[in-house]
């Protein structure tokens, strides 16, 4: 059984970096001095899911942006940490507001900063396109690259070792 399969079952909260692992990592800015960040609806339909098994899900990002707020109020994400590039001391203090003990816990990061967190956790989780020492460390690497379906493709994984995917998605079937 792999490290994943081991960890679904005790899993209460997932914590995802934003910039490379919602997103493609790239940063746009309009003429007009605004930012734009692109978002995949299939990560997105991944988080309510996981949500739907009573799993957390939050975000802690380096960035401070508008859009996180958005689409983590459009996805129920309710603990959203912007603005901290000490990803590791964020998570601590998430885990003990929230009473969960890192070995319950999975966290998806895909640069330098998101080290310390996904070596710290129970599953610790980054996209194909992650840069190689998060790679080297993390004990699950999606397929998919960081805003074109890695969340998601998580989250299928984690629900489907926990025998929750066909329950979850049954609705979506005629």
């Amino acid at each position: 059984m792999d490290h994943l399969a081991q960890i679904a079952g005790q899993l209460k909260l997932l914590a995802l970096d934003v910039d490379g692992v919602l997103t493609d990592g790239r940063i746009t800015y309009c003429s007009a001095g605004t930012e734009t960040k692109a978002f995949n609806s299939k990560d997105g339909l991944g988080i309510k899911l996981l949500q739907a098994a009573g799993i957390e899900v939050a975000i802690i990002t380096g960035r401070q942006s508008a859009m996180v707020d958005r689409r983590a109020a459009e996805l129920g994400i309710t603990q959203v940490i912007q603005g901290r590039d000490d990803k590791l001391v964020a998570l601590n203090a998430l885990l003990s507001q929230l009473d969960i003990q890192p070995e319950h816990t999975a966290y998806m990061g895909d640069d330098l900063p998101d080290l310390s967190a996904i070596q710290h956790v129970g599953l610790g989780c980054c996209p194909a396109d992650a840069v190689n020492d998060v790679r080297a460390h993390a004990d699950w690497v999606a397929i998919n690259r960081g805003g074109d379906g890695a969340v998601r493709e998580l989250a299928e994984q984690l629900l489907r070792s926990r025998d929750q995917w066909a329950l979850l998605t049954e609705k979506f079937f005629t």
